[in-house]
């Protein structure tokens, strides 16, 4: 099914016209694909260690790719989130999870990738809202802020949690088609 999104801005307002059927599949794609990508600077690195045996157990089962770090030594956070970000854009992994001391930076340089939508989630209802009224494929943490039991549960919660679609569906179209207009710009 062909899909053409127009982008306009008038005056203030912009707006979005989408020419598709309303009958649109918005699963994440490789939604059979049990890969994660994982990726953390050195404030995260205990925390993403610790999410990793979680979702490689034989109760979750999840593939996990890890984009670093892999040591606790100072490192810079946007090489990560570039680096997990990149391969959800690009289809390789079903979703992506980057950890940092607060979450917002690496949240930041994740959406800087078209085809993202990474949101910082605190609690189990922002990692709802997150996947169920925006359909994020990237989930961002703060170590610094959360604890580990606490960030296992928004991590179980966000993976298992499944886009609403309906009005949602074209709020997420108008956030992808102003991604798609500003990297075309390059």
């Amino acid at each position: 099914m062909e899909r053409r999104i127009q982008l306009s801005v008038i005056g203030n307002r912009l707006s979005v016209t989408d020419y598709q059927s309303p009958n649109t599949d918005y699963r994440s794609p490789n939604t059979d694909n049990r890969t994660i990508a994982i990726g953390a600077d050195h404030g995260g690195y205990a925390l993403k260690e610790e999410l990793k045996g979680m979702l490689e157990t034989a109760v979750l089962g999840y593939t996990v790719i890890d984009c670093g770090t892999h040591s606790a030594d100072s490192v810079d956070y946007p090489d990560y989130a570039y680096a997990v970000a990149r391969l959800v854009a690009d289809g390789r992994t079903w979703r992506g999870i980057i950890i940092d001391g607060a979450g917002i930076g690496s949240c930041m340089a994740a959406n800087k990738v078209p085809g993202v939508r990474a949101a910082m989630c605190y609690d189990q209802a922002t990692a709802v809202n997150s996947r169920e009224h925006n359909n994020a494929n990237v989930l961002t943490l703060g170590a610094g802020l959360i604890g580990p039991s606490l960030a296992r549960q928004i991590v179980t919660t966000w993976l298992n949690t499944e886009f609403g679609g309906g009005r949602h569906a074209r709020r997420v179209d108008k956030i992808d088609a102003i991604g798609k207009r500003y990297s075309l710009k390059q």
